[in-house]
């Protein structure tokens, strides 16, 4: 086991596919400047960031921290999750940027970026 990690909060935000897009061009054009305090992390809906934080992958993540699985095979032993379904799921996990997949060697090395999350959303 590593060091212990310190906490770190994840600001995610929930916005519309078309919004997001009209954000991104924005930004891409010098038109906006993302502030400090926004969101890092962007779901389309509060039913797909439920998914992918389901309580079933937020145990997963806390088993990472805590046992620190050098690779998806300890990390199978350690979760009894096949490493099919890790693989997925920590890949989909590392697309929105929750978790780091690091390579050793052969081996994949989950590394959790944060211990806490903050939802900001508007109506």
């Amino acid at each position: 086991m590593g060091a212990i990690m310190p906490k770190r909060k994840l600001k995610i935000g929930i916005m519309s596919r078309e919004d997001y897009q009209k954000r991104t061009i924005a930004i891409a054009k010098g038109e906006y400047k993302p502030g400090r305090n926004e969101p890092k992390i962007w779901f389309e809906t509060l039913e797909s960031m439920a998914q992918v934080l389901s309580g079933k992958n937020r145990q997963l993540l806390k088993m990472i921290q805590d046992h620190r699985p050098s690779s998806l095979k300890e990390l199978e032993a350690i979760s009894g999750r096949k490493k099919s379904n890790l693989s997925r799921t920590l890949k989909t996990m590392s697309n929105y940027g929750l978790v780091d997949l690091m390579q050793e060697g052969r081996a994949v090395q989950p590394v959790v970026k944060a211990s806490e999350f903050q939802v900001e959303f508007n109506i």
